[in-house]
């Protein structure tokens, strides 16, 4: 199939966030997210508001997205979107949105797994960012998601390892909510952690086999010390948040490059490529760096815009199914557990 003038748009409605996305033979003419603040005074994300903001949010993204990139509905090539994993509701007001546009126009439907866009965020064609060559070796951090995925090619992965509780960002959240810290907590820790001493306190790093991950023991640990410290003196998190932050960023990152370092031990891969939203950290980046000085690793991190929940990830694998033929049935459904 010719590559010559393809225009797709992508929907993204897995969690919290509404977007939609256009892209023209790999390069993204516009990007538009509407956030949803309503979230913030829950501490977390209420699904049946998410939902309800979705259904709202959606026609007006999608519009926007549309004039952004100059062109009209008509031109667009295919519609996708999608399909899992993530919030029931949330995922069903963007896979039906999605199913009655492109019969409507009569184009095809390509239904998109988020946590392989997460992955292929990667090969969007970006000025100033390299694509990793295959096979790579894929981690994505977000809220909502914490896996080590070996990338044979577009769409041949295998997951490697992954959390068996809790996901990296929702660790930095709980750690806030303990801290009296607002919602999402992570950029507030990561910030914080800059001025403090990462070796004020001793965390234990949770002892998990293999490559999986485990977070709630940590959390449970921080929520004791605190507890214990904060009885003994009542000002003790005042006094001493940056060190807090700094220690409780310092042991999260030990976890993740403890693990990243079996894996290239185990796999031999020395491209390693970070996708979702905790990857803006910059703890972790510098932790990177510092790899790629001491073990000789190759890492990619995307454009901050495309690292988040967004739907330019969800139009370039859009995109690459589109040239390989790979289309969805109008029957096809969200699912809440997708699988990669």
């Amino acid at each position: 199939m010719s590559s010559q003038n393809i225009y797709i748009l992508g929907i993204e409605s897995s969690c919290d966030d509404t977007a939609a996305s256009v892209i023209h033979n790999g390069k993204i003419l516009s990007n538009v997210v509407a956030n949803q603040k309503i979230h913030e005074a829950y501490g977390g994300v209420v699904p049946e508001l998410a939902s309800r903001a979705h259904q709202q949010n959606i026609v007006p993204v999608v519009d926007q997205a549309l004039k952004k990139a100059q062109i009209t509905k008509e031109d667009l090539h295919a519609i996708a979107f999608t399909r899992g994993p993530g919030l029931m509701g949330s995922l069903l007001v963007g896979t039906s949105f999605a199913k009655s546009l492109a019969y409507g126009l009569n184009i095809p439907l390509i239904d998109v797994n988020h946590m392989q866009a997460h992955i292929l965020a990667h090969f969007i064609d970006e000025e100033g960012f390299n694509k990793p060559p295959f096979p790579f070796l894929a981690m994505t951090i977000s809220g909502g998601h914490t896996q080590i995925v070996k990338v044979n090619s577009y769409f041949d992965m295998d997951v490697i390892g992954e959390t068996i509780d809790d996901a990296i960002g929702e660790a930095y959240d709980k750690s806030g909510k303990i801290l009296g810290l607002g919602y999402p907590a992570g950029p507030e820790i990561d910030k914080r952690a800059q001025l403090g001493n990462p070796k004020a306190f001793k965390f234990t790093k949770p002892k998990v086999d293999g490559l999986d991950f485990s977070f709630s023991g940590l959390k449970t640990a921080i929520l004791y010390f605190i507890q214990k410290e904060t009885k003994a003196n009542p000002n003790f998190i005042s006094e001493h948040l940056n060190d807090i932050c700094a220690s409780i960023q310092h042991t999260i990152i030990g976890i993740v490059i403890d693990k990243l370092k079996l894996a290239v031990k185990q796999t031999g891969i020395k491209h390693i490529a970070i996708g979702g939203g905790v990857s803006a950290n910059s703890g972790i980046r510098n932790a990177l760096k510092v790899g790629e000085r001491k073990f000789g690793w190759t890492t990619y991190v995307p454009k901050f815009e495309f690292t988040t929940d967004n739907a330019a990830m969800i139009a370039i694998v859009g995109y690459l199914k589109y040239l390989d033929g790979n289309f969805a049935k109008q029957d096809i459904t969200a699912s809440a557990r997708l699988k990669i």
